[in-house]
Parts: C-alpha cells; sequence; structure tokens
C-alpha cells in the first residue's frame, strides 16, 4: 500500500460531521484533488482556532497528511494538520438566511457533481469560488447567484440547458416550448408531451444567468425570477436523479 504522504491544496469546506468525542471529518471541494474527506482532531473543543477555520463555505488553504493504506484512522482518511484561512465567506452567509439557504443549496449541488472522491473537477470548483464570493459580497439577489451556479454547474458537467436554439433539431430561437428531458427549449415540430410554455422573460433571464449577464438578471421581474428558478430546479432534479448516482451520499 502507499507510504505516508504530505499534500496541500485550497478547498471550499461543504460539510463538517461530527467524529468520536472531539474530532471530525471535514468535506472539501479542492482545486487539485476534487473532493476529499479528512479527519480534522480536536477541532470541536471550544477553544480551537482550527476548528473555526474549517466550518462550511470558507475557502481554506489545508495541509493533508495521508498515512497510505496501512492504519486505519477515521475510516482510514487523511488527516487534516494544518489550515489558514483564504477568505471566510461564512461570516456573511451565514448571517442572512436568504443568502444561507442559496449557499447550503451550492454546497449540495457542488458535493453532488463531484460524485468520485479524489478525481480533479476544477472547473466545479472555480464555479463555486466565485459564486460564494458573489453570495458574500451581496451585489446581486442571492437566489439569482443561486441559479447562475446551478446553471453553470448543469454546463461544465456536460449538461448545457439551450434557452434560445431548439435542443432537440438546432431550429434559431426563440422558442416557445420547454422540456427538462429534451435539454431546454424545443421548437414546435419538436414538442414532447409534458412540455411547457414558460414566459420569454423568464427565458431571457436564464441565458442571460447561464452567461454571466448580470445586467439583464439584475433588471428581471420577481415573477419571472421565481419562474425561472423553478425550471433551474426541474432540470437540476432531471439530471441529478437521472445523469448522477450521487443523490446516496447526500445527508437530507
Amino acid at each position: 500500500m502507499g507510504a505516508m504522504s504530505l499534500f496541500r491544496d485550497d478547498g471550499i469546506v461543504l460539510r463538517t460531521q461530527k467524529l468520536g468525542e472531539a474530532d471530525r471529518i471535514i468535506t472539501l471541494l479542492t482545486r487539485n484533488n476534487g473532493r476529499v474527506r479528512a479527519v480534522a482532531r480536536g477541532v470541536r473543543r471550544t477553544k480551537s482556532k482550527f476548528g473555526a477555520r474549517l466550518e462550511p463555505f470558507s475557502h481554506v488553504d489545508v495541509q493533508f497528511f495521508s498515512r497510505g493504506g496501512g492504519e486505519l484512522i477515521g475510516r482510514g482518511l487523511p488527516l487534516c494538520t494544518q489550515s489558514e484561512t483564504i477568505a471566510p465567506y461564512g461570516g456573511s452567509i451565514v448571517t442572512d438566511y436568504t443568502r444561507y439557504t442559496a449557499g447550503t443549496a451550492m454546497l449540495e449541488t457542488a458535493e453532488r457533481f463531484t460524485d468520485h472522491e479524489g478525481e480533479p473537477a476544477v472547473q466545479q470548483y472555480l464555479l463555486l469560488v466565485g459564486a460564494l464570493r458573489t453570495l458574500a459580497a451581496g451585489d446581486h439577489e442571492p437566489h439569482l447567484v443561486l441559479d447562475a451556479f446551478l446553471l453553470r454547474s448543469l454546463a461544465v458537467n456536460g449538461y448545457a440547458p439551450s434557452f434560445d436554439d431548439c435542443a432537440k433539431c438546432g431550429m434559431p430561437g426563440p422558442n416557445r416550448f420547454f422540456s427538462v428531458g429534451a435539454g431546454g427549449v424545443i421548437c414546435g415540430e419538436c414538442r414532447v408531451p409534458g412540455s411547457v410554455v414558460p414566459s420569454a422573460e423568464s427565458l431571457t433571464l436564464l441565458g442571460a444567468l447561464l452567461t454571466g449577464d448580470w445586467e439583464t438578471a439584475d433588471a428581471c421581474e420577481p415573477r419571472h425570477a421565481r419562474e425561472g428558478s423553478g425550471l433551474v430546479a426541474a432540470y437540476l432534479h432531471w439530471h441529478l436523479e437521472r445523469g448522477l448516482r450521487s443523490l446516496r451520499y447526500v445527508e437530507k
């Protein structure tokens, strides 16, 4: 089995779980090593500054110590031996309910899309860092930041929805019908049972969120934003159920 080794990486803390009396298992999405679970020793003691750095939403620089395949420490996971804060996004996210719920959905989505531990997912990592930074800054409505993150996460994982050209035949848009199973908007010829007809404004909004056109997105009326959120949620749910088998890793 592998020998002992030290490695460093930047990561966003996705989740923490209790382990024994004083320890935690920390799940991070890292820049170079994808999703990593590691044991942080003693972090549940009240005076642990180390533990305070390893809270969800934190962007951290962590040193890991891996003991290879021999001893089983905390289910054979590597140890977090050092951590430095790069950006404490949690500070301005957890104090605001709408930011917190949006942020929590981002962390859960990032975890679901990184199904295989240790497999690099650089685009997903960069998306998450950018989204949390934007969410913490408070420049845009939290639900818009979330929907932009969800749409781009779908896109980088190979499920980019179409909001203009027909997802089936490519007929130039605008197209009226929308089907999650078909991959977005579809023309009248390609229309399938169960298609919906969203407002043109909602489709324009979703296109803007996918491409990062915040001027258009920020000007959107709340009712169209709500409709857009519903379409995004349905699309995400379809792909997480069908395209990914990672639901079993997610704690409800």
